[in-house]
């Protein structure tokens, strides 16, 4: 029998299969309906769902709001393919590789325009701070890719600097769906706010996380080539940490690596991961986690509701923060 999550995610799949895309001109409906089903683990929308069913919500309330994030996480997934062009996204062929550039940023604002129209579907009563809240988020994720396309040029990339863009580019999002839950399901302000906190410094730790497999994660389970954010001079917090660690010929080797001075991809992947694990960045970087991981659930703690009402989130949330892809 399958519990409440598993029937959570099969009704959010079975939502967005009902979304009319086979309709024409297919050039621009079918990559749509290709991205969505290329797979994703639909992790969004599962927490608008399991943060209304906390606060006791009926979750048949919040579904189409759940989808509509959905939607806009893989608007921003097609249109990021674009500015990086990647060739591959889940491994298959991502959109403008498979169709043009022109259909994917096409095909791109159409699922934009779904996503917002999904959005809107909700009560009258949480229509306007469900909006307002989407709207935030939208321009928030739209600054944090400004900031991560800025860092690809900049020279020097702080700390602070580096967490912020990871919060507006990727924290945001999960925090968004979260409280998108509880005001649909009329939580107070505090513990929407609450919630809020708690998705941050999950999305921060699934960042960091993130960055981490890139580099020291098992391929055959992270689904890609290990040291991908190397070969593209991604100034992660493992490599920020590392030039702040490195002694004098690590920091140059660093820098030479990172400014195309090594042909060789598989070289360069090799001397940076090398220093990562002379300065023990990869203990440095699980550790960092763990902290953003900790303060998530104190924000969780703090709202008062049954520890078993909180259960189906807190496992969600160490999911997230073992996971091994």
């Amino acid at each position: 029998m399958k519990d409440k999550t598993e029937l959570y995610l099969d009704e959010i799949e079975n939502t967005i299969s009902e979304i009319p895309l086979d309709i024409e001109p297919r050039d621009l409906y079918a990559p749509v309906e290709y991205s969505l089903q290329v797979g994703g683990k639909r992790i969004r929308p599962l927490m608008t769902l399991l943060a209304c069913d906390m606060f006791g919500g009926n979750t048949d309330d919040a579904i189409a709001p759940a989808v509509g994030l959905e939607l806009f996480h893989n608007f921003t997934l097609m249109h990021d393919d674009i500015m990086d062009a990647a060739p591959m996204r889940r491994g298959q062929p991502t959109v403008h590789a498979r169709w043009s550039t022109n259909t994917a940023i096409l095909s791109g604002d159409v699922l934009f325009a779904l996503a917002y129209k999904y959005m809107s579907k909700v009560a009258d009563e949480h229509l306007h701070p469900v909006l307002s809240l989407f709207n935030q988020t939208v321009i928030e994720v739209c600054e944090g890719q400004q900031y991560d396309m800025d860092f690809e040029t900049t020279d020097s990339v702080s700390s602070d600097q580096y967490m912020q863009m990871i919060r507006l580019k990727t924290a945001v999002l999960p925090a968004a769906c979260l409280k998108t839950g509880a005001i649909i399901a009329g939580a107070s302000q505090k513990e929407q706010e609450y919630m809020y906190q708690f998705g941050e410094n999950i999305g921060l730790a699934f960042q960091l996380r993130d960055d981490w497999l890139d580099v020291f994660g098992d391929e055959s389970k992270v689904g890609k080539k290990s040291g991908g954010d190397i070969v593209a001079n991604k100034k992660t917090w493992l490599y920020i940490h590392a030039l702040d660690k490195a002694d004098k010929h690590q920091r140059q080797q660093l820098l030479d690596a990172f400014m195309n001075r090594i042909d060789n991809e598989e070289e360069k992947i090799r001397l940076v991961k090398g220093i990562y694990d002379q300065l023990e960045i990869s203990q440095l970087a699980q550790d960092f986690m763990q902290t953003f991981y900790t303060k998530a659930f104190d924000f969780l703690q703090k709202i008062n509701q049954p520890e078993k009402q909180k259960e189906k989130l807190k496992r969600l949330a160490t999911d997230l923060f073992n996971r091994t892809w």
